[in-house]
């Protein structure tokens, strides 16, 4: 596989190519924004190629943590891209909370649905996400089924780009999300069939942003009742048995509200409360 002179191959490129053309037929789109690797490498793409044509909506909801919607929000502001805030309901359908194995179709269901809503309303043509070439291959991807029954664009996808593409062609923009760790809504810290709640979902918030300032790049604070499992990293794992590491981590885990904290020593792996695999 030849590289350009950037350190880029060339079939990473074309692929961004192919994209680019892809996006320009549209004529206009709003995009699925979370700030993750792939949305924001897709927004800044289709801001390239339409401009003002190429709008964002992120979902507020308690699904995602109030740093990760903040830090969306700023980049969005820095990069001049058209970012719109709609609200999900998700938390008021009874499928979702129940979280059974189809959770991530309700909730992707409601995206969709609020967002062919704010398309139609602004005269916006397409509605497109970022699913990539990997979520092809997986059947378990549940909420890519809800995006096929809404007819909503994957350009990634069509593009055929990989994670690791898009990681690569995101450097060369300078996307501070090109080396950003996987994240997925805070439900998924649930054990399949365990509800989830409101409440629940901001111990688990509150919990990883004491692992997010310890300066770990991967975690999850698994939700078990009241017990919080922590995964990070392998390489990482050292770090948390050091004394003052270990303290901090337990007390931010009980001022959450847990009643006890514990260290997973298989460490950190997607989809690991569940029977599928965490979606971005």
């Amino acid at each position: 596989m030849s590289e350009t002179e950037t350190g880029i191959p060339e079939t990473a490129l074309r692929k961004e190519e192919l994209l680019k053309k892809t996006i320009a037929a549209y004529r206009s789109v709003v995009v699925a924004y979370s700030g993750g690797v792939d949305s924001t490498y897709l927004a800044d793409v289709a801001h390239e190629v339409l401009g003002g044509r190429a709008e964002l909506v992120i979902a507020d909801s308690p699904s995602i943590p109030r740093s990760e919607l903040a830090a969306a929000r700023a980049l969005a502001r820095e990069r001049g891209w058209n970012l719109a805030i709609i609200k999900t309901n998700e938390f008021e359908l009874e499928e979702y909370l129940q979280n059974g194995p189809m959770r991530c179709y309700h909730c992707k269901i409601e995206l969709f649905q609020q967002m062919e809503k704010y398309a139609k309303k602004n005269g916006v043509a397409v509605v497109a996400y970022g699913a990539i070439a990997e979520d092809a291959l997986d059947p378990t991807r549940v909420g890519h089924q809800a995006a096929r029954e809404h007819a909503v664009a994957a350009p990634l996808q069509e593009a055929g780009l990989s994670k690791e593409d898009i990681r690569l062609l995101s450097r060369r923009r300078k996307l501070p999300t090109a080396g950003k760790a996987s994240f997925a809504c805070l439900a998924s810290r649930f054990p399949t069939g365990m509800r989830v709640s409101r409440e629940a979902v901001s111990r688990v918030e509150q919990a990883e942003e004491v692992l997010k300032s310890l300066g770990l790049r991967q975690y999850r604070a698994r939700h078990h009742g009241d017990l919080c499992r922590i995964e990070v990293d392998h390489a990482d794992i050292p770090r948390l048995l050091d004394a003052g590491m270990r303290e901090k981590i337990v007390a931010g885990c009980r001022g959450a509200g847990y009643r006890f904290v514990t260290l997973d020593l298989a460490g950190y792996r997607a989809g690991s409360s569940a029977t599928a695999p965490e979606q971005e």
